[in-house]
Order: structure tokens, then sequence, then C-alpha cells
């Protein structure tokens, strides 16, 4: 028989080499290569006769469509991130800095549907049961009826959830301390976290229960372990927050049974996540309406709407090269507004430092916040506040024209709904709200919006004048 040749695998992103290097040519990383065996005890071993196939049905794509059968938890912020509720025979992965709040969130959905009646199975390889059972009375649901088991073999994991009555939901926390007695490498290397999700993932198949995995995060914020596992599962969510602040989000970036970049919003207290209705009051909070270099965008997470606060703060430099410092939006995209606003504007910033924050800790993605940004920097500049009633949002090209945004009509319902009358909106903008009351000024480039700012600023000085 052929002896097996090993292969040396990137524990950081995967990729097989034929030999050890010290650095990975995938990702770049140092000390990263481990020597595993190429198997890993899936399939056949070396020198086995593969089986011949069996033809399967082919069938057209026209016909009755089922709706997924779903399991909710109550839970309306989870229910909204992963698309209504638990789907049946589904996997899902959660990823989340240590700490972060995954298995409070975890525990208090497991709580949640017990008490509808749901069978529930919560494996911990991290933490003893007493530890568990801890955080269960700490969180109010230890009068429940989920099953709790400490265990990290995974034919140890698959024989008890497989026996009695079928599991509704398996929560696994974490799938990088999981180990095979297939594969012969430690726990929470690619080779093991790859036979462990494959194994829960056809277990969830075949019976139909829902399969939570927990992940951990690397220090870039990614989901730790080869990238597969994120192609494997049927939905990946990734709870976020900062450690300075209260609140959590939960935010979906794959789910093949709903919508994806829709967001959970809660809040941690000492009674554990407690759901966030209206995040736009807990983002807006705290604002200090009049301050200068400070407005309000209307953006989108999904299909809801949030209003949020970006601060900017615009002052003389000493250095001979100024800061840019940015917390919470791309750096790359501030300094293409400030390049904008100094060709097409006559803003002249490259003697100020800029420093820019999003009140909250919310981090925003979209390029609808070009002219929120654009309006607080001009604000901070010239040391005038912003109307207080008054929402941004519009994205802003390089030739300083101002585009128009997609969901238009849901960012000004959300905005007059929390008592914003006016908004500051791209000119071509489409699904204005019927019989509303609210002032919308719309703009067509980036001078006329520096323009009006400028004209209130004047204003405001003739009026100080003439009183």
């Amino acid at each position: 028989m052929a002896k097996a040749k090993t292969q040396f695998i990137c524990q950081n992103c995967g990729t097989v080499h034929s030999r050890w290097a010290g650095k990975c040519e995938g990702c770049g990383e140092w000390n990263t290569i481990v020597e595993e065996d190429p198997m890993g005890g899936i399939g056949g071993g070396p020198g086995k006769t593969p089986k011949k196939g069996r033809a399967v049905t082919l069938t057209a794509l026209s016909g009755e469509i089922e709706e997924a059968p779903r399991i909710p938890t109550g839970m309306a912020e989870l229910d909204r991130a992963t698309g209504g509720g638990f789907v049946r025979g589904s996997a899902v992965l959660i990823g989340g800095d240590p700490g972060i709040g995954k298995s409070t969130l975890l525990m208090q959905a497991a709580a949640a549907l017990s008490r509808k009646g749901h069978r529930v199975i919560y494996v911990s390889g991290e933490e003893a049961v007493a530890q568990v059972r801890l955080r269960a009375q700490r969180l109010g649901a230890a009068d429940t009826d989920v099953l709790l088991a400490a265990e990290t073999n995974v034919e140890d994991i698959l024989a008890t959830i497989s026996e009695g009555k079928r599991p509704d939901l398996v929560i696994i926390d974490s799938i990088q301390t999981l180990w095979s007695d297939t594969a012969d490498s430690a726990p929470g290397t690619v080779t093991q976290v790859r036979t462990g999700v494959q194994a829960m993932i056809r277990f969830a198949k075949q019976t139909g229960a829902t399969m939570v995995l927990v992940g951990h995060v690397t220090k870039e914020g990614q989901i730790a372990g080869p990238r597969v596992v994120e192609h494997m599962v049927d939905a990946v969510l990734y709870f976020e927050g900062d450690r300075g602040h209260h609140y959590r989000i939960l935010r979906t970036v794959k789910n093949r049974f709903g919508p994806t970049d829709e967001i959970g919003v809660f809040e941690m207290s000492d009674k554990g996540l407690r759901e966030v209705a209206n995040p736009s009051e807990l983002f807006l909070g705290e604002r200090n309406a009049k301050a200068p270099g400070a407005a309000v965008f209307a953006g989108m997470e999904g299909t809801r709407p949030i209003l949020v606060e970006v601060q900017a703060l615009v002052a003389a430099t000493s250095l001979g090269t100024p800061r840019r410092a940015v917390v919470g939006w791309d750096s790359s995209r501030l300094a293409m507004i400030l390049a904008v606003l100094e060709a097409h504007c006559g803003v002249r910033l490259g003697q100020h430092d800029v420093y820019l924050n999003v009140a909250g800790g919310y981090r925003i993605s979209e390029p609808a916040a070009d002219m929120a940004i654009a309006s607080a920097l001009v604000s901070s500049l010239a040391g005038l506040a912003l109307p207080a009633d008054c929402v941004y949002f519009g994205e802003v090209s390089l030739s300083g024209a101002v585009r128009p945004v997609s969901h238009t009509g849901q960012r000004l319902k959300e905005a007059e709904k929390l008592g914003f009358s006016a908004a500051v909106l791209p000119a071509a903008s489409a699904e204005l709200p019927k019989g509303s009351t609210g002032k919308w000024r719309e703009v067509d480039s980036l001078p006329d919006l520096v323009a009006q700012i400028a004209g209130s600023r004047l204003k405001a000085r003739n009026d100080q004048e003439d009183g």
C-alpha cells in the first residue's frame, strides 16, 4: 500500500502547501503552517478503490415551492436577523469577540424556545456545566428544560444528541474546541474544525434539527478557521459591539433562507441582553443639538432605517502633516470627501487636523453617509451648528455631484417619526413619502450644500449685528 503523503496546511486561511514554510503564501501570516494528514480520516485512505456512484433524479426548475419551516424564538431582534426564526435542518454560524455576549444570547434563545415546548440541547466545550448553570440563573433561565452537556469529542456529541426524541435546537459552543478520532491533529486546527462542522451539518440535514455553531474570531474580526466553514453553513451571523458601550448588534452576512445585511440590536445589562426596538433613539440619546460639527445621518441596515449622529472636529494643526483620525467610518472614504471639498468647494483643510467619529460606537458602511460627513466637516470648520431638526443622506461623487440612494422614503419616514422635520437629500431622489409635512431640501452638488451652510452662517452673523 502506498504511503500517505502529508500536507502542510495554514491554520489561518486553509491554504495547502507541499512543504513547510515560515510564511503562508495565501494570507501572508507567519508561523501558521502545520503538518497534517491530508485525508484526516474523511473518506477512504490511500490505495482504497472508490465505489461506483449512483445516478440521482434530475428535476425541473418549475414546480411547487414550499416555505422553509421555521422555529420563531420570540426574541424579535434575533428573529429579524435570522429572517423570521431558525430554519429546521439548517446550520447557523455565530461569531464575535470574546466576552461580547454570544453565549448569553444563545442561552436566552434556548430558554425562550424551551418555554415553548421545544427540545433544546446546549453543548459547551469551553465551560463546565456548573458555569453554564450560573449564567442560566443570572439570566432567569434556570427554570427551563434546556439540556446541558460539557463535551468536545464529535463522536460522543453525536451519540448523545441522537438518543431519545429528536432535538429541535442544538447549540455547540464552540467549534474550535471540537475534535474527532478520525483526524490526526489538535483541536482548533483546520482539519479538526472542518471535520467537526461537516459532522454537525450532516446530523442537522438528516434529522431536521437546527444546529447553531459558535465560532471564535481572529484579531481582524473574521471567524477563525478555514473560510470554507462559512460556505458550508446556511447562515453566518456576527455579534458585534464595543466594550465601551452597552449596545450589541447581531449582523447577518449570509442567509440562504432570508435577507442579508439585516441587523438585530440589543443592549447589555446585568440581567442579560435586552432587545432595542428603536435603535435610532439609542444612537441619538446623548446628542447635543447646539454643538457645531454634528450631523444626523439617516442610514439603512438591511430593511431597517437607522438614524445616527456623525461628529467631526476640524482644528488648526501644528504638525507638518495634518492628522486624520476616523472612528466608525472608512478612512479612505474620508480622504475622498476631503479632496472633493478642497477641489470643487474651495474648502481648505490641508492645514487642519480632522477627527471624525460616529456616535455610540456604531459603524457606517454605506456610501450614503457622504453628505452627512461633508456637512459635519464644513459645520466644524465654520463653527456653526447645523439645524437640529435636519437629517442628511446622499452619495458624493468625485466630480462633486450628489447621487441618489435607495430607500429614500423609509429614511424620511424614520426621521419624521423621531421628530425631524427637515432633510437634505439628492435632487434626483424618488420614493418621497406622500402627504408628508417635512421640508425636503434637494441639492444637485456638494458646492450647493456648502453654499447653503455658509449662507446660514452669514445670516446668523447679520442677525447678531442687528440685535
